[in-house]
């Protein structure tokens, strides 16, 4: 079937929003299709160029951010916090992996999350499910969990307000490096444990007064000044992203303009439907989340829609498995795939597999856990002769109380302090800082 941006219409789809009002829906896809990108092609074919580098073991992936954005959260306290965590997760990772780190936002349109149930029952009252700002509202009423369409037109302005703050953050001097590692001498220095990170800390230190001494600092160097930050989010609601794909004037393919890369959920993956269809059909880079169920057949079924020519840095098969089941699991998937020849850059997405209810009733992730299946994909890896390529974290540059342990030893009565999401559990900013320290770590101990 010829690709066109309109063909996933005809597929059947799951976690798609029903509009009541489908009039009111076509004005609003209309409007969008008229506004401008978010992102340029060339953008998109720059991160490919960079991932393609991190599927050869060349490069470093960390892409991070939040569950689901929030329009009453949006401000631009919250998008420098989360680009400051990211940023300084990344100069301890780059160091860690002696290798440069492709960094990728979760924002500027993270705003729709595929749910488990579409019912959500309280006090026996059963309504629609919440499914992110982007298609109805948290609040438990008949009205809000309506699909709205016109919450497609706030999305967008806002995306468009956040990639306007990121881009100046990443080249205005923000992200110079010199103060990067002064905010996590900062996190060593007030950490309980911040002897365990120390001697990282004063290698990068080191590192960057050699460089200094050199002639080499942020004043005569503007990479050292400057920073290159993309964004991506969940190709769920393809009403937004249909409108928002565009035909690149200079090479006449098809680009989704509404994030530099896309991917689709363990839940949107089915090879003959309609998020596929749409995905197979732009040139951005892409990814996939890989549950404990994919078989070989599943994941070259994906290859072979998504990515037909094979090339480097176009498709990321982000792993969620679990601690325990990653271990039984990918070991045989990956043995399965031996000599295939596929060109798949593999990530980890260590948070969804470990999500829990606390007793006393909130959704959870342990930080151990977490640490524990990115330690154990790394191993696999390595044991299996392929490249582990990087990391999925859901995160906040927040001080939220969602994910127990860490240094902070948060408890899961101490959840209750500042529980702020609205979906699911994230690492607040000194747990990933601390993630960044002991995958750094680990990294260096593998090499």
């Amino acid at each position: 079937m010829q690709w066109e941006k309109t063909s996933w219409r005809k597929k059947p789809i799951k976690q798609h929003p029903v509009y009541e009002d489908t009039q009111a829906l076509a004005e609003v896809e209309h409007t969008l299709s008229q506004y401008p990108p978010l992102v340029f092609a060339g953008e998109a074919r720059a991160l490919k160029e960079q991932l393609a580098k991190v599927a050869k073991g060349e490069a470093f992936l960390l892409q991070g951010g939040d569950c689901a954005e929030s329009f009453a959260q949006f401000n631009a306290t919250n998008i420098r916090d989360l680009f400051k965590v990211i940023i300084q997760m990344g100069a301890i990772l780059t160091y860690g992996a002696s290798c440069p780190v492709v960094k990728i936002g979760r924002m500027a349109g993270q705003f729709a999350k595929p749910r488990s149930s579409d019912m959500e029952s309280i006090d026996g009252v059963s309504l629609p499910s919440y499914r992110g700002d982007l298609i109805n509202d948290v609040a438990f009423t008949p009205q809000a969990r309506k699909a709205d369409p016109q919450r497609l037109l706030q999305g967008y302005h806002q995306s468009a307000a956040t990639l306007n703050l990121l881009r100046a953050f990443a080249q205005g001097g923000f992200a110079d490096l010199n103060q990067v590692h002064k905010w996590n001498l900062s996190f060593v220095k007030d950490n309980a444990f911040g002897q365990k990170y120390e001697e990282l800390a004063d290698r990068i230190t080191q590192a960057l007064a050699f460089m200094s001494a050199c002639g080499i600092d942020s004043k005569n160097s503007p990479i050292l000044r400057e920073t290159e930050f993309y964004t991506s989010h969940e190709a769920l609601v393809l009403h937004y992203e249909e409108q928002l794909c565009r035909q690149d004037s200079l090479t006449e393919e098809w680009y989704d303009c509404s994030a530099h890369m896309l991917w689709i959920g363990e839940r949107t993956r089915g090879l003959d439907e309609a998020h596929m269809e749409f995905l197979r059909g732009v040139k951005n880079p892409l990814g996939v989340k890989i549950g404990p169920n994919a078989t070989k057949d599943d994941v070259l079924g994906i290859c072979d829609i998504l990515n037909p020519h094979n090339e480097y840095g176009r498709l990321n098969l982000i792993i969620r498995m679990g601690a325990d089941t990653i271990k039984e699991k990918l070991p045989k998937l990956l043995d399965s795939l031996k000599g295939e020849g596929r060109n798949i850059l593999w990530s980890c997405d260590p948070m969804h597999g470990n999500t829990i209810k606390a007793q006393n009733g909130y959704k959870t992730r342990n930080f151990d856990r977490v640490l524990d299946e990115v330690k154990s994909f790394f191993e696999i890896h390595k044991a299996n002769g392929t490249i582990a390529g990087g990391v999925h974290l859901e995160m906040t540059g927040m001080n939220v109380t969602e994910c127990t342990g860490g240094s902070q030893a948060i408890t899961e009565e101490g959840l209750a302090c500042n529980y702020n999401t609205q979906c699911d559990p994230r690492l607040n900013a000194m747990q990933a800082i601390e993630m960044a320290f002991l995958i750094a770590d680990m990294i260096k101990g593998m090499r």
